[in-house]
């Protein structure tokens, strides 16, 4: 039986759930506009053509992402171009090159990092050719170089973890963090949020901290290293904070082979909320996860639409992400879409 708290939390969670399948149901209605401005522009002959750079497949949640966008444009009768950039930059910079000289009507760029992108941004803008930006964001010295940025607040996503991570050790222990990609814009901001968290916790120190680069393979291979470290006289891990659940679950593997309990022995958080996450709360392994909602398509052809039928856009959209605890899994792991 769930105490009052966690009965109203899932109430909450129930309600935001009914939301999302309202916004879904509602998404049928967006096709015509997307097909009219296609006729507009080019007297009817052929749709919509829009370049997708994605980072590559290296968690279930981008995986998640890709299905989105595809089958979004799917939907609105849009020709996608897609480019997997497998986790390298300088593979994104080309499939944006490559969009410019097919005179795409739009692009759709999920950048790996937040650096180096000015150059490249600056041809599309040249080429009249509008650049959406999904779940991560660049650093860029004019912000006119692309149209709107669609994601989720990483520092916030971070703090969450972070507050609650204390609340479960009970204000004191030591953590150690696997890092998403160097300079990603959600491992800086997601390590950024954490530790603002921990400041009013001063007791709970986060005393090793190393990318694991989103994939869980390297999740493991750092966890590893890390209780080898700890089992051969070195300070006692008391709870993992991972940047994404993929990192978490090859963390959790390696805990287990480590002949220790995750969940109990180590307290085990993280961020994205896929299902696998959901399922390892069910099993007692992982304890803990925030939310990053993946199923960007229809708010990212909803802005190709905006724009292309020359309405304004807002700079930034901010996708609201929930907290999942261990206790909730249970119920709320039939809706999981992702």
């Amino acid at each position: 039986m769930w105490n009052k708290n966690e009965r109203k939390q899932y109430q909450a969670i129930k309600k935001i759930s009914y939301a999302y399948a309202a916004a879904a149901m509602a998404v049928p209605l967006c096709l015509t506009p997307l097909r009219a401005v296609a006729a507009e522009s080019d007297g009817g002959k052929k749709p919509v053509t829009v370049g997708f750079s994605q980072i590559g497949a290296e968690s279930g949640w981008r995986t998640a992402e890709t299905k989105s966008i595809r089958s979004e444009a799917a939907r609105r009768g849009v020709n996608l171009k897609f480019s997997d950039a497998q986790q390298k930059q300088e593979n994104q910079i080309k499939a944006l090159g490559a969009f410019i000289a097919q005179k795409v009507d739009a692009i759709i760029l999920a950048p790996v990092v937040e650096a180096g992108w000015e150059p490249i941004l600056k041809q599309a803008k040249a080429a009249k050719i509008p650049v959406i930006l999904v779940d991560r964001g660049v650093n860029v010295s004019d912000d006119s170089l692309y149209t709107t940025l669609i994601a989720s607040d990483f520092v916030a996503e971070g703090k969450m973890a972070g507050e609650w991570l204390a609340g479960k050790l009970n204000g004191k222990g030591n953590v150690v963090e696997l890092q998403g990609t160097p300079g990603a814009a959600p491992a800086i901001d997601r390590k950024k949020g954490f530790e603002e968290a921990l400041k009013n916790h001063p007791a709970v120190r986060i005393i090793k901290s190393q990318t694991g680069e989103f994939t869980r393979a390297k999740g493991k291979e750092v966890m590893e290293a890390f209780l080898k470290g700890a089992q051969g006289g070195g300070t006692k891990i008391n709870a993992v904070y991972a940047h994404n659940d993929d990192m978490a679950l090859g963390a959790i593997q390696a805990i287990e082979e480590a002949g220790l309990k995750p969940g109990s022995d180590v307290i085990v958080v993280s961020i994205d909320g896929i299902k696998p996450a959901f399922e390892a709360m069910v099993a007692g392994k992982l304890n803990c996860t925030v939310e990053c909602n993946p199923l960007l398509g229809p708010a990212a052809f909803d802005a190709v639409e905006a724009v292309l039928a020359g309405r304004s856009l807002p700079k930034k959209s901010v996708v609201r992400d929930r907290i999942f605890e261990q206790s909730v899994a249970k119920e709320v792991i039939g809706s999981r879409e992702y």
